[in-house]
């Protein structure tokens, strides 16, 4: 027995930094998790990322649509104030106001809001009034925003106030 004990302790002898092998394979299997945690995080952003953009095509794609049916309704006559379609047409606006809202998209505040070009485009500005602060006086067309971003800025005219 004693025999065989010799080989093995001559072979650890030789290879007497196993322990620095073993570390430094430790460390590289630790980096390499670590990258494949990184790059699976990337790749999750950047999935996110393309979905959103897609969901911001399509919004950007139905606002026109929506923008007419809302100034339809702006035109009713007053005969027809009380008629189902127009309930109808109302109640299509209000389950794209509810798809957006589930989307995170909101309507930018406009009509007594400080102008503020970030938000809104000024289309007229009536200086007929005295003051030096500008408020949103009318809504043209709405703006919306997905968090602190911009879909579309709302279209507005704006007046001066003290």
């Amino acid at each position: 027995m004693s025999d065989k004990k010799k080989p093995v302790d001559s072979k650890r002898e030789k290879t007497g930094n196993e322990e620095e092998i073993i570390q430094s394979l430790t460390e590289a299997l630790q980096r390499e998790r670590a990258d494949s945690v990184n790059m699976r995080r990337q790749n999750e952003l950047a999935l996110a990322n393309a979905r959103n953009m897609g969901v911001l095509k399509v919004i950007r794609e139905l606002l026109p649509a929506i923008d007419s049916l809302e100034r339809s309704l702006l035109h009713v006559p007053k005969e027809l104030e009380g008629n189902d379609y127009v309930k109808g047409v109302e109640a299509v606006i209000k389950q794209f106001q509810h798809i957006f809202s589930s989307l995170g998209i909101e309507r930018i505040k406009t009509v007594g809001m400080p102008f503020d070009p970030r938000y809104h485009e000024a289309i007229h500005l009536d200086d007929s009034t005295e003051g030096s602060k500008e408020v949103v006086s009318e809504e043209l067309q709405a703006g919306y925003m997905v968090g602190d971003e911009v879909v579309r800025h709302a279209m507005v005219n704006v007046k001066l106030e003290k």
